[in-house]
């Protein structure tokens, strides 16, 4: 009870550090709505994948959305660490573990309002998925699954990095990892060595199982391997993250 409710604390100072930082605001809610206009709206044409872009690269940019706020939470746990502010926890007898779920919890609660605002301009460029009730609260898990996942990792290269510089830039293989992937075109239309690496990285069954969902036709092949991977970089990130917590405080 005593860690609920610290975390809880932990989650509106974070929430507030984030709403009052422009810069975050524009990386993690407004750069994946820019991201979206470029591909969609002004070189959509120029992709031919089947079906209509927006339909197809929407999925993508779902995930997308969740690495473009990954900098601001590896920055901000670095921080954390690096300027004192853990000393005065420690002080006030805040649950260590409060500190991290604090981090992780406000990282996911700003993916969903980026993937809203992100489904919001779709709709306004012609998306329309074929997916039922039950295939958007898979997609719902589906998200939340990532965020919790990618947050955990964030927060854990957050934590090893010396300074808050590094911090912001250890979590750009994440944001560029998508680029690599089935988000903006199908991996069979990359050239070789780079079709073999979209095909096998982490975030490709990811994208197509986000894909699935939204067209109504949801592949078990490519949610079992998306759930796998989510949980084994969670449960990594976890563990690293909680090993160098107790380290450096």
């Amino acid at each position: 009870m005593r860690t609920k409710s610290h975390s809880m604390v932990m989650l509106r100072r974070n929430f507030k550090h984030v709403a009052r930082n422009p810069m975050s605001v524009f990386n993690a809610i407004l750069m994946p709505i820019v991201v979206m206009l470029m591909f969609v709206y002004m070189l959509g044409d120029a992709f031919s994948v089947g079906v209509d872009y927006v339909d197809y690269a929407t999925p993508g940019l779902i995930l997308m959305a969740v690495c473009y706020g990954l900098g601001g939470t590896a920055t901000a746990v670095n921080a954390d660490m690096t300027k004192g502010i853990i000393n005065r926890f420690k002080v006030m007898d805040v649950s260590r573990g409060a500190v991290l779920n604090g981090h992780v919890i406000s990282s996911v609660l700003t993916n969903v309002i980026a993937i809203v605002a992100l489904i919001g301009v779709a709709f306004l460029l012609g998306f329309d998925p074929a997916a039922g009730f039950l295939d958007w609260l898979g997609v719902a898990g589906m998200v939340l699954l990532i965020g919790l996942a990618a947050g955990w990792l964030t927060i854990a290269l957050g934590l090893s990095a010396k300074s808050p510089e590094t911090a912001g830039m250890a979590s750009v293989p994440l944001v560029m990892l998508p680029f690599f992937s089935s988000a903006i075109v199908p991996a069979d239309k990359m050239g070789p060595g780079l079709k073999q690496f979209a095909e096998y990285q982490p975030f490709t069954p990811m994208i197509e199982t986000i894909r699935g969902l939204l067209n109504g036709t949801p592949s078990t092949g490519d949610a079992i391997a998306a759930v796998a991977w989510c949980a084994g970089i969670a449960v990594v990130g976890y563990l690293w993250a909680r090993s160098t917590f107790k380290k450096r405080a």
